[in-house]
This record gives structure tokens, sequence and C-alpha cells, in this order.
């Protein structure tokens, strides 16, 4: 039987796992969909249509699944779906999506969330991020895999995180941040490549090398963003993962919106 404290109120349309703890004074709406282990904390409000996956620990005091705060969003059935093995502290707000996008607000796997994060509409979290207190992504952002966002970094819509990247505290995002780029400041700038990082997640020598080589074309030799996407595309890769490393890059690059550009 679901673990449902007496005083939480799970709508009858709510699908929850048999093994779904709920707390005391949580509300849970009719398009819920929660799935097996998921622990919900107290005082939490999970509404629209919202899925969430396994073995998942929510903290007291969430808002998930709320509509956006968008003036153009018309009550059109979008969605808020988290995958598995996510921990969400505390005061966190994440909105479903829009129909202007795709329609759907995702968190991927394996996700570290601190207190007080506010994912708006359309926001696309990949899997393996940690976002640490009061960090604010406006709607329609893009974070790929493995990055960190330190506390109260602020990211501007549509704006795109590469996998890998890491801010520093009280960032503020006006462009697209690169694969393993490390930024700082009011707007950010970049100040390095997450080179610690990339070795805990084993990457090898050669690897970092190609980074460092990405780096400097990027941000040491006066290049512009053409010149340096040229030169980057260029590097010949030694290995099989020095080829996965410089596609990630040259690939986000390709990608990037000409009037927002990258965090230079």
């Amino acid at each position: 039987m679901t673990r449902i404290h007496p005083t939480a109120l799970v709508d009858s349309g709510a699908e929850l796992d048999s093994s779904v703890e709920v707390g005391p004074y949580t509300v849970i709406g009719p398009h819920v969909r929660v799935g097996a282990g998921t622990r919900i904390g107290a005082h939490c409000v999970i509404e629209g249509r919202t899925t969430i996956g396994q073995n998942n620990q929510i903290f007291q005091f969430n808002s998930l699944g709320a509509i956006p705060q968008d003036k153009k969003y018309a009550g059109e059935p979008c969605e808020l779906r988290i995958g598995d093995r996510n921990t969400i502290r505390e005061f966190c707000t994440f909105n479903i999506g829009t129909a202007q996008d795709q329609g759907v607000t995702r968190v991927g796997d394996d996700n570290w969330i601190m207190a007080y994060v506010h994912l708006a509409h359309d926001c696309q979290i990949a899997n393996h991020t940690i976002f640490a207190n009061n960090t604010q992504l406006a709607g329609h952002v893009h974070v790929g895999d493995w990055v960190i966002l330190g506390g109260f970094t602020v990211v501007h819509q549509f704006c795109r995180l590469g996998a890998h990247s890491f801010t520093a505290m009280n960032s503020l995002l006006f462009a697209d941040l690169p694969p393993f780029v490390m930024c700082q400041g009011q707007p950010a700038q970049a100040r390095s490549m997450n080179f610690e990082g990339l070795r805990r997640r084993g990457f090898d020598a050669e690897s970092i090398r190609a980074v460092k080589a990405m780096h400097k074309l990027l941000y040491r030799d006066g290049l512009t963003l053409a010149q340096a996407q040229g030169s980057i595309a260029e590097l010949a890769p030694s290995t099989e993962q020095v080829k996965e490393v410089i596609e990630l890059m040259t690939t986000f690059l390709d990608q990037a919106d000409p009037q927002r550009g990258i965090v230079r």
C-alpha cells in the first residue's frame, strides 16, 4: 500500500506506485504520476501534468508542475517530466512547459538540485548536474550533462549551457556557455576550463590536452568565433575519446545563436 500520510491530499486520479512515500500536508493533483521508490516530503504541491520517475527524493516545501509565469499561456495541456534518482531540496519551483516550445519542461536523471532553485517553463535539464542554492533559470534554457551551477547563478531565457561547464557563485549569463568552460561575473566571462571535473570523470590526458587547445583557440588567440570554430574543427583527434570531446564542442558552437553568441 502507498505510504501516504493521513493529512496529505492526493487526488483519486493521481497514479502513485505502491512504494511511494508522501509526507504530511502535501497536495498531489489528478494528472500526477509518481514512480517506484520516490519519497515526497511535507507541505509540497505537485500539480499539472507532472510525471516523476523512480527513486527521487523530494524534500519539503516544493512546488512542482504549476503553470508557467508566461502571460501567453492559455491553459494548454503542457507537462513537467522528472526522471530518476534526482534530489530536489527545499523551496524549489519547477513549472510546466508552453505551447510556444515543446510543451514540456524536462529534468533528466541523477541531478542534485539544492534549495530555492527555479526552473521556468520549457527548461531542458540533462543528467548528473548540480544546481547550488538559488540558481534561477529563465524559460527555454538547455543544460547539458554534468553541468555545475554555483549558488545564485542566473541564466537568461533561451541560453544553452554545454556539458561539463561550470559557473561561479553569482554568475549572470546572457549568452551560451560552451562545453567544459568555467565562467564567473556579471555578466559572466570565461575564466578557464573545468579540468579537475574532467579528471574526476575519467577523461584521459590526451582529452584534457584537446580541451586546453580548444580553450586557447576560443579565448587566448584573439580569434573571432568563426575563426576559432574553423581551427577547432581542424584539430586531429588522436583517440576516440578526443574525437568525442572535439565533436561535443564543434556541435555546440555550430548551434550557437549569432545574436546571443557565447560567453567570452
